[in-house]
């Protein structure tokens, strides 16, 4: 009785090297991958804090009042929808009030400016809702 080998598969050790390599190829990889998300979080909450506090400006100029709450730059056309803050809900937002109304032509004072309402630590050091 002759045993024939073949050799159209792959041995156990082949397997377990190329396994092996994909491992440490993810983790090498993983790290940056993650923080290559976490900075386009950070960039997307900039660009929303700008469009925020741009639209605050932009209301108190147009109506000579700062609006009262967020939920009025939606009712008065400025926004369809609130974005969502780092945390991924609209209702974390934070209005900072101004006590003194910005300009002596302002009739009423209001949210002079929009923070986000997590108090993370960003990649850079600084806590999120110091932006």
């Amino acid at each position: 009785m002759k045993r024939f080998r073949n050799s159209s598969g792959f041995t156990l050790i082949e397997m377990l090297i190329v396994v092996s390599i994909i491992l440490i190829l993810l983790s090498l990889a993983l790290p940056s991958y993650r923080q290559s998300l976490l900075r386009a979080k950070e960039t997307v909450l900039r660009q929303n804090l700008h469009t925020l506090n741009s639209l605050v400006q932009q209301f108190t100029l147009d109506k000579l009042r700062a609006p009262q709450s967020l939920d009025e730059l939606i009712s008065e056309g400025y926004l369809r929808t609130l974005p969502k803050d780092i945390t991924g809900s609209v209702e974390t937002w934070e209005a900072e009030f101004c006590d003194v109304a910005a300009s002596p032509e302002q009739s009423a004072s209001g949210i002079c400016q929009v923070r986000s309402g997590s108090s993370a630590i960003s990649s850079e050091g600084m806590p999120y809702n110091t932006w």
